[in-house]
C-alpha cells in the first residue's frame, strides 16, 4: 500500500514536470502567470486546511479517548495534515518566494509586512502540527475554547495579507 502511494506520487510528479515543461515550450512569456495562479491555488488550500483542522480539534475534544470516534478524528487530521496542508504550504512557500524574487518585491513594504505575517502563518501551522501529535498520542491537554481561539487567528492573517497584496498601501 506504501509502495502504491510513491508510485501515484512519482506519476504526479512526473506528469507535473511534464506539463510545465510543455508550458514552456508552448509560451515562456506566460510562465508567471501560470506559477501565480498555482501560488493562489496553493494558498485557498493550505488556507482550506489551516480553517478546517482547528475545527477537527474542536470535535475532537469531546470524543472519548481511545473511543472509535477520538480514533477516526485522529485519522482525519493526520490526512488532512499530511495530503492538504502541508503540500499546501510547500507550494504556497516556494511559489511565493519565486514570484517575489521574479516581481522584485523583497524591498517592497508591503511585501515586507506580508513576509512577516506569512512567518507568522507558518508558525501556526507549526502549532496544529503539534497538536496533531498530541491528539495522536491521547495527550491533549487545551480547550474546546482555546481551539475555537486558534481557528480565527488564520483568519485574521489571511485577511491581513490579502489586503497587503491586493491594495499594497505602502
Amino acid at each position: 500500500m506504501v509502495i502504491h502511494r510513491w508510485i501515484r506520487a512519482a506519476i504526479a510528479l512526473a506528469v507535473t514536470a511534464a506539463l510545465f515543461a510543455l508550458l514552456l515550450l508552448w509560451n515562456p512569456s506566460m510562465l508567471y502567470l501560470w506559477l501565480k495562479a498555482l501560488h493562489v491555488v496553493a494558498v485557498i488550500a493550505w488556507m482550506a486546511g489551516m480553517l478546517y483542522l482547528p475545527r477537527l480539534f474542536v470535535y475532537h475534544c469531546d470524543a472519548e479517548v481511545g473511543s472509535r470516534q477520538s480514533e477516526t478524528f485522529k485519522v482525519m487530521e493526520r490526512r488532512l495534515l499530511r495530503a492538504i496542508i502541508n503540500p499546501a504550504m510547500i507550494a504556497t512557500w516556494v511559489l511565493g518566494l519565486w514570484l517575489v524574487y521574479e516581481g522584485g518585491f523583497f524591498k517592497a513594504g508591503w511585501f515586507q509586512v506580508k513576509f512577516a505575517l506569512v512567518i507568522a502563518m507558518s508558525a501556526i501551522h507549526g502549532f496544529n502540527v503539534r497538536w496533531v501529535r498530541a491528539f495522536a498520542e491521547d495527550r491533549n491537554v487545551h480547550s474546546q475554547k482555546f481551539y475555537r481561539i486558534m481557528n480565527e487567528i488564520p483568519t485574521l492573517l489571511m485577511i491581513a495579507i490579502v489586503i497587503l497584496v491586493i491594495v499594497k498601501p505602502f
